[in-house]
């Protein structure tokens, strides 16, 4: 797992503009989803393509925090990162301008609707009430590219956990389009991987300061708790 080390002027400046303003000890788990980010095996496999070994050591701490919103009331989605064929809106500059010809080929096939990496990974835990939903970009709020917006604008969700991978990419970009999208959102240091600890202290500097409440999967599932028993 990720060792966290974060400089104190970014805790003090991220306390000081907040001013001990809580969203995981006022969040109501009716109205909070926790949005599990491209825990599949494209990522967390072996070998796979986008291989993010630290991803694994995560997935307890997910299983987790699903298990325990949902015990409180709350909701799960998944979101999982696809190529499709048939997208009208087809990511042709990351395609074409980021990734050379034989890794476009490669990982379009991969996270195709048949490809071997588009599943979610085998520990992570899905009930029948949760949603899985494909997204075709980092983030899942980038209009037209997922039905995550739709999902929780159905349900009157108002606060969002984020976990899953990457932490500097789909986690990060996800996180600031919700919170400019209005919503609360938590971001768990301890339950997002990314390839580095240089990369996922970057990104959880600037979700403390700037997009996000930033806490640990222990002190997280304590505040569910006493909302389950309350």
């Amino acid at each position: 797992m990720h060792r966290v080390d974060l400089p104190p002027d970014i805790l003090a400046r991220a306390r000081a503009t907040r001013g001990g303003r809580s969203f995981a000890e006022a969040l109501d788990p009716a109205r909070t989803a926790h949005v599990v980010i491209d825990m599949q095996q494209g990522f967390l496999r072996p070998g796979a393509l986008l291989e993010v070994p630290v991803a694994r050591d995560i997935v307890g701490n997910v299983n987790r925090i699903s298990a325990a919103l949902r015990q409180a009331g709350g909701h799960v989605a998944f979101t999982r990162f696809a190529w499709l064929p048939d997208d009208p809106l087809e990511w042709r500059l990351f395609y074409r301008g980021f990734l050379n010809a034989e890794k476009s080929d490669s990982q379009r096939a991969s996270f195709s609707p048949e490809g071997e990496d588009l599943p979610l990974w085998p520990g992570i835990e899905v009930e029948d009430r949760d949603a899985v939903l494909d997204k075709t970009r980092y983030s899942a709020f980038t209009p037209g590219t997922s039905a995550l917006p739709g999902w929780l604008e159905a349900r009157g969700i108002r606060t969002l956990i984020i976990t899953g991978t990457l932490s500097n990419c789909c986690c990060e970009s996800t996180a600031r389009d919700a919170m400019q999208a209005g919503y609360e959102v938590i971001y768990v240091s301890d339950a997002t991987a990314t390839l580095t600890d240089f990369e996922h202290n970057a990104a959880l500097a600037s979700m403390m300061t700037l997009f996000a409440d930033v806490t640990e999967t222990e002190t997280l599932l304590a505040r569910l708790a006493a909302k389950a028993a309350a």
